[in-house]
C-alpha cells in the first residue's frame, strides 16, 4: 500500500481539489457518502478509509496515489525514466552533464518523498564524482544513497557499498576497499541471500585492490567465482565489467590468450551499450595485456586510443592520467624516454597519494628509472623514495618489493652498503609468499 500523508494534509488537499473543480461538498460524496462526512474529512477530524478515498479521487478526476500522496500521477515512472536517460548520458562520458541530470532528479525525489529515487539518483551522482575524480564527493554520495535506502535488504544496497568501496580504492585506501568488499560478500553468503547479480558485483570489483595489494590467489579465487556466476545474471554491463575485470588475473597467470578473448567480450558489449568509457578502459587493459607480453607496439596504439577516448569526453581525468603513466611505460621501453619523462610530469599534478595513489607511485618509479638512465643519482633516489611512500600508505605490496629493489640497487651503486641493505630489508618484508595475504579469513564462499 502507499505510505499516505496524514489526515489534515488530504483533508486540505481534497477541499482544494474540490473548490478547483467548482464541487459542492454534496457533489463529491453522492451517492455513497454525506456531505457531513466530507466536510469532517476537509477538516482532519476523521482518517478516512482506502474506498472512501478511491471514490473521492475518482470523482475529482484524479490518481488515488496523488490525492493520497500528492505525488503527481505516475511521478515515480517518469523519474525512474530519467534516471535511465541520465545513466546513458554517463555512459557517453558526459559526466558534467550527468551531474546536472541526477542533481535535477534528486530536487524532485527530495521534494515529493520518493526514497528509492532519491536513493538511485545519488548513485549516479557518486559515479559522476567517480568518472572525475572528486572521490571524497563519491564516497560521501555512496553513503547518502545507501542511508536513504535505510533497511532495505542487503543485495539493494550493495551497488552503493560498492560505490564506496572503489572511491577508497582509487583514492588508495587498498585494506579498507578489501574490508568493505569483503565484509559485505561475507554478510551475503553466510546469511544467504545469495543474489547473483550483487555477488558478481562484488567478486569483480574486488580483484583490483587485492591485485595491487599482491594478493594474487584472492583475485584468482574472486575472478573463478564471478565467471560461475555470470551464467545467472542477465546485466550486459555487469558483464561487460566481470570480462575486463577478470581479464586482470589471466594477464598475471600468463594466460594471454584467455585475457584477449576476455577483453575482446567486454568491449563487444560496451560497443553494443555505448559506455565509453568503459570501453576506453577495454583499449587500456589490452594494452597492459600486450605490453606484458612484449608487444610494445601494438600496446602503445591500445592506450594511445584509451587516452584520446577518455580525453574526449573530458570527465574522466582521473583514468586519462592514469592511462598516461601506463603509455608512458611503453614509450620508454620503446626507447621514447624524453616523451615518457614529459608524459609523467604533465599527469604528476593530477595524482596524489588521496587520488590515484598507486599510479602516482608508478609514475615516480618510472621518472626514477629514467634519471637512472641519465645518470642523474640524485634525482632518480628522490623520485623512488616518493614512490616508496606513496606505495606504504596504499599497503601495496605488489609493488613495493620491486621498488624496494630499485632503490637497494641505486644505493649500492653509489657506495651505499648500509643504506642498500636496509632497503632490500624492507622490500622481503613487504614480499609475500604466493597465495597469502596481509587481510583477514577470506569471505565465505557462493553456493555456486
Amino acid at each position: 500500500m502507499v505510505d499516505r500523508d496524514d489526515p489534515g494534509i488530504i483533508g486540505r488537499r481534497v477541499q482544494q481539489l474540490r473548490t478547483e473543480r467548482g464541487l459542492t461538498q454534496r457533489q463529491l460524496a453522492e451517492p455513497a457518502y454525506t456531505p457531513a462526512y466530507i466536510s469532517t474529512l476537509e477538516a482532519g477530524r476523521v482518517r478516512a478509509s482506502e474506498p472512501a478515498l478511491r471514490h473521492i479521487a475518482d470523482r475529482l478526476g484524479v490518481a488515488y496515489d496523488e490525492l493520497t500522496t500528492g505525488r503527481p500521477a505516475h511521478l515515480a515512472t517518469d523519474l525512474r525514466l530519467r534516471l535511465t536517460d541520465a545513466q546513458r548520458t554517463l555512459a557517453t562520458g558526459a559526466a558534467e552533464v550527468a551531474r546536472e541530470q541526477y542533481a535535477a532528479l534528486l530536487t524532485e525525489a527530495d521534494a515529493h518523498g520518493l526514497t528509492d529515487e532519491q536513493a538511485a539518483a545519488l548513485l549516479g551522482l557518486g559515479e559522476c564524482a567517480l568518472e572525475t575524480g572528486d572521490l571524497e564527493t563519491a564516497r560521501l554520495r555512496f553513503e547518502e544513497s545507501e542511508q536513504r535506502l535505510g533497511d532495505a535488504s542487503l543485495p539493494v544496497r550493495v551497488p552503493a557499498l560498492r560505490g564506496r568501496a572503489v572511491a577508497h580504492y582509487l583514492a588508495g585506501e587498498l585494506r579498507y576497499s578489501c574490508y568493505l568488499f569483503e565484509t559485505t560478500l561475507d554478510e551475503l553468503n553466510r546469511t544467504g541471500m545469495h543474489d547473483p547479480g550483487a555477488l558478481l558485483l562484488l567478486y569483480t570489483g574486488v580483484i583490483a585492490p587485492y591485485m595491487d595489494m599482491g594478493a594474487h590467489a584472492r583475485a584468482a579465487q574472486a575472478a573463478e567465482f564471478a565467471l560461475a556466476l555470470a551464467p545467472q545474471v542477465a546485466d550486459p554491463a555487469l558483464l561487460a565489467r566481470m570480462h575486463r575485470s577478470v581479464a586482470r588475473t589471466m594477464i598475471a597467470e600468463g594466460r594471454f590468450t584467455e585475457a584477449d578473448a576476455s577483453l575482446g567480450k567486454a568491449a563487444e558489449l560496451y560497443s553494443q551499450l555505448r559506455i565509453r568509457t568503459e570501453l576506453a578502459n577495454c583499449h587500456w587493459m589490452r594494452g597492459y595485456l600486450y605490453a606484458q607480453h612484449g608487444r610494445l607496439e601494438r600496446a602503445e596504439e591500445e592506450l594511445r586510443e584509451a587516452r584520446a577516448m577518455h580525453t574526449a569526453t573530458r570527465g574522466a581525468t582521473l583514468y586519462t592520467s592514469q592511462v598516461a603513466v601506463e603509455l608512458a611505460d611503453v614509450l620508454h621501453r620503446r626507447g621514447k624516454s624524453q616523451e615518457a619523462a614529459e608524459l609523467l610530469r604533465e599527469v604528476l599534478g593530477d595524482l596524489h597519494f588521496e587520488r590515484g595513489a598507486v599510479h602516482s607511485a608508478g609514475a615516480h618509479r618510472l621518472l626514477g628509472i629514467i634519471a637512472e638512465d641519465a645518470r642523474d643519482t640524485d634525482a632518480a633516489e628522490e623520485h623512488y623514495v616518493r614512490a616508496l611512500s606513496l606505495l606504504e600508505r596504499a599497503g601495496a605490496a605488489g609493488d613495493l618489493a620491486d621498488l624496494c629493489r630499485l632503490l637497494g640497487d641505486l644505493l649500492r651503486r653509489t657506495g651505499r652498503t648500509e643504506a642498500a641493505l636496509d632497503a632490500y630489508r624492507t622490500g622481503l618484508g613487504h614480499r609475500t609468499a604466493p597465495g597469502t595475504t596481509t587481510l583477514g579469513p577470506a569471505p565465505a564462499q557462493p553456493p555456486l
